[in-house]
């Protein structure tokens, strides 16, 4: 397949994304949801993207809910059985098989609520039934291996409509990163051994599967020039 990239402010390539999304939900056959993912590194502005995207189709009446990868973590009690709670936030962290049986009971019937579990920064826990999938439109679900093809992750891909990556340069993502960990309660030390370590390696891993997805969104690396040719899309094969 190829993978359609587009180079603009992230609001304008939302609201373009919106009017897209308002036509393909009147087309022949379209389902009563449509299942929407925005994939990305830690620290690429999924959850940022995702509650701007939320806030346009709401206004478009065309919202149907959030399913966000996050509220999928396992718990810390059962990372510390498993030894994994070091490795949080890696792909054999999150339970993968209740995350495709959401996005199944989403797409099954337009007319049933899905409760849907959220994850509490502030708890560092999901919260089941945090949320709810209500009435027919647009499906948004984000999260770092949506477009992943191995540990489980593979099937996904099936179950979403359109797939946007967002790509962000680690000299980017590095410092955002480092800055949040911080907020969350880690010191500088632990906070940049945490993203050499975990974060780093799992960005790598999610932009081994880029190739998966229909758009990649980047942001322009500078101010463009009058002749720049920003906004327009590309493609990679």
């Amino acid at each position: 397949m190829s993978t359609t990239v587009r180079v603009g402010e992230i609001a304008t390539l939302v609201s373009s994304l919106v009017d897209q999304l308002k036509e393909r939900l009147t087309e022949d056959g379209a389902p009563a949801r449509l299942v929407v993912g925005l994939v990305g590194a830690p620290g690429s502005g999924k959850s940022t993207i995702a509650a701007d995207l939320e806030a346009k189709l709401k206004d478009a009446d065309i919202f149907a809910g959030l399913i966000a990868m996050d509220g999928f973590h396992l718990s810390d009690t059962v990372l510390d059985e498993l030894g994994r709670h070091d490795r949080k936030g890696a792909p054999d962290t999150f339970d993968v098989e209740g995350y495709l049986a959401t996005l199944d009971r989403v797409r099954a019937d337009g007319a049933h609520q899905v409760f849907v579990p959220v994850y509490r920064r502030d708890l560092h826990e999901s919260v089941s039934a945090g949320d709810v999938v209500s009435g027919t439109g647009v499906v948004v679900t984000e999260g770092n291996y949506l477009a992943l093809e191995t540990r489980g992750w593979g099937a996904v891909r099936e179950r979403i409509d359109l797939l946007i990556h967002i790509d962000v340069p680690e000299e980017v993502l590095v410092p955002r990163l480092i800055n949040r960990h911080e907020d969350f309660g880690k010191n500088a030390l632990d906070a940049g051994h945490w993203v050499r370590t975990v974060d780093l390696p799992n960005a790598r891993l999610i932009a081994t599967s880029v190739h998966r997805c229909d758009e990649v969104w980047r942001e322009p690396e500078e101010e463009p020039n009058s002749d720049d040719d920003v906004g327009a899309d590309d493609e990679l094969e």
